[in-house]
């Protein structure tokens, strides 16, 4: 696998070595994957987390997280989710996730604001 690092910003960066072959790869492959609402892409609108369908709002009394956790295991070189927690704070209304991802290439943490 092989993708453009982000910057600290949360953009490609460009110059910059690529990521590659790394649990760093995948986790990143799987943090993109998250900050991709479904509609947003024009290229296809029915690639996305469903964040407005099933994560927030009325609909995430029915346990958001599957979704979440649907969305991380569909990733490309994600075997599997070790550990899963999420926390949603209701004042400044951010969704926090927190994973031990076992990766094709190992272990590796992920933490996503979302």
């Amino acid at each position: 696998m092989r993708y453009r690092a982000l910057d600290p910003n949360g953009d490609y960066s460009f110059g910059a070595p690529f990521l590659k072959d790394s649990p760093a790869v995948v986790a990143q492959a799987a943090l993109t994957r998250l900050l991709l609402w479904k509609g947003e892409w024009f290229a296809d609108t029915a690639d996305g987390t469903p964040y407005l369908q099933n994560v927030l709002g009325v609909t995430a009394q029915f346990n958001p997280d599957v979704y979440i956790k649907q969305r991380i295991l569909e990733t490309p070189g994600v075997n599997a989710i070790v550990t899963y927690s999420s926390s949603l704070n209701p004042v400044t209304r951010a969704l926090t996730v927190q994973t031990l991802l076992d990766t094709i290439y190992g272990l590796t943490p992920l933490q996503a604001a979302l």
